[in-house]
């Protein structure tokens, strides 16, 4: 009678094995992901039309039958751009929800606190919303990343802008987190490439609303070209400061400014702003017929216009369906990241770079390429600039 304990906790022990060899999130017709955005906060813009990008490719996918007889079902959390409420939104989905993978976190600070709530639970961090490098460094097998880093952008495209512009004196006004600083390192390692630096460096907190103290330091100090750390509000408030001070520098922006919310809520003032870049803007009447079609879609399904983040949201989902039907019917975390192990992404019709992975490469590409604004919308100005 003894023996029963033990044959039960084997018995048990075993059954526990299995699922966990089968994955959380994973059934016989479904696979549950999750997503954090800010749909409350100061990225909401970016945060809801990323969320409408998502749900659009999910919703083709399972119109479709699924993926290997599964479809996508994906869960929504708010962090309103805020850290602490990352964690929290993070706990709920793995723990409660038991999602499979996180996808499209957006978010540098609030990425870097989730990671270990999912980590812990072997929960993958899939192509989050932010183009910073903690997001596939150090090596974990558990990261996944697409962006060319905020570090690689500035880093690559500040010197050829210094040449083309003939600037004397470059500047930034960056936001004081790990965003602001990745894009403050690219700078400075740009310009040493060109045996220069930074002639004035001025910040702001998270959410703040008023940068004239910050332009009135980069005027007085003589700065022809300013490198912005900066997202949506700050963008638009840093630049209106400086045009009605008579303060006109060349302003260089990263991927984290490249929206039509600069152009539709800034005005006038914000032509001639540069942003790296991948993916391209989808107007509505643009050049390019797919990307016509594509946009009509969209707004004809959510009675908006499209964006670049909706953009990135609906070719995340189409990452994560390419993996998880190369990995087969017997879909997990193990048979996932092996796919991923040998998956090239090829160009789409946004114009993005072709991405590769590996088993030591997490990051799918790390070019990027310019584009300005030009009478009120964004236009492309280069190709890929090559590290």
């Amino acid at each position: 009678m003894k023996l029963v304990p033990f044959v039960w906790a084997a018995v048990t022990a075993l059954v526990a094995g299995q699922a966990a060899a089968q994955s959380q999130g994973i059934t016989k017709d479904e696979i549950v992901i999750g997503s954090i955005q800010d749909l409350s906060g100061p990225l909401a813009g970016y945060g809801k039309q990323a969320r409408l990008g998502m749900l659009l490719r999910v919703d083709e996918l399972n119109e479709q039958g699924g993926v290997h007889g599964r479809r996508i079902k994906i869960l929504f959390e708010d962090s309103g751009y805020d850290p602490k409420r990352a964690v929290l939104a993070a706990q709920k989905l793995v723990n409660q929800d038991k999602i499979f993978l996180m996808a499209g976190h957006l978010g540098t600070a609030q990425n870097n606190a989730a990671m270990p709530v999912q980590f812990e639970k072997n929960v993958i961090n899939f192509m989050p919303i932010t183009a910073a490098r903690e997001m596939y460094e150090p090596f974990h097998k558990l990261k996944y990343s697409f962006a060319a880093t905020y570090y690689d952008q500035v880093r690559t495209v500040l010197p050829k802008m210094v040449k083309e512009k003939g600037a004397k004196k470059v500047c930034t006004i960056y936001q004081d987190d790990e965003f602001g600083l990745e894009v403050v390192r690219g700078a400075e390692a740009g310009l040493k490439s060109i045996n220069a630096e930074l002639a004035e460096k001025t910040t702001y907190k998270r959410g703040a609303t008023d940068f004239s103290s910050q332009v009135a330091k980069m005027k007085a100090a003589g700065c022809d070209l300013v490198v912005l750390g900066t997202i949506i509000r700050e963008t638009i408030g840093t630049i209106a400061e400086a045009r009605k001070t008579g303060f006109n520098p060349t302003f260089l922006g990263t991927s984290a400014s490249y929206t039509d919310l600069i152009h539709k809520l800034g005005g006038k003032a914000m032509d001639g702003l540069y942003a790296s870049m991948t993916v391209q803007h989808p107007y509505l009447d643009d050049a390019s017929q797919p990307i016509r079609f594509w946009a009509n879609k969209y707004k004809t399904k959510f009675n908006e216009d499209p964006t670049v983040f909706s953009v990135y949201g609906y070719d995340i989902i189409d990452m994560v369906i390419r993996a998880a039907q190369k990995a087969g019917p017997g879909l997990s975390t193990d048979s996932f990241i092996k796919a991923m192990d040998t998956m090239v992404i090829p160009k789409d019709m946004f114009g993005s770079a072709e991405l590769t992975f590996g088993p030591q490469k997490r990051l799918g590409s790390d070019l990027s390429r310019m584009s300005q604004i030009q009478d009120g919308r964004w236009k492309v100005v280069s190709d890929y600039v090559k590290p």
